[in-house]
């Protein structure tokens, strides 16, 4: 049906590893201990510069293939951004509503979103 004899299909089965799968295998498992190692935070360009270090020469092309064959895909980590600056000479006033947003009568009550508005940077004029 697939245009394979029975002969050579059990031969193929028979048949050692080639040096290019056992190569393979073996970068295989170092790229997954590089990744668990980075606590799954390396790509493959650093993964690549660590297999370098230890005097495995492989491409970034090839790691980048083997880690999405082995669905290893790192996590990306965001550096923390402080949106407000809390340490400033001006008043703070108090949390009258604290959450509570349900007016008993037309305007008791008015919000507003400003973070839209653009603000200068610290130390920029």
């Amino acid at each position: 049906m697939l245009g394979v004899s029975k002969s050579g299909y059990y031969d193929w089965l028979k048949r050692p590893k080639s040096k290019q799968k056992e190569r393979k295998e073996q970068w295989t498992q170092q790229i997954r201990n590089e990744y668990l190692k980075s606590r799954k935070i390396y790509g493959s360009p650093k993964i690549t510069q660590e297999l370098r270090k230890q005097g495995i020469h492989v491409s970034q092309k090839t790691v980048a293939r083997i880690m999405s064959e082995e669905g290893l895909r790192p996590i990306t980590v965001r550096k923390f951004k402080a949106t407000t600056n809390s340490n400033h000479p001006y008043n703070v006033y108090d949390n009258l509503l604290k959450q509570n947003f349900q007016a008993t009568a037309p305007n008791e009550v008015w919000m507003a979103d400003i973070t839209y508005i653009p603000t200068m940077k610290a130390g920029c004029i």
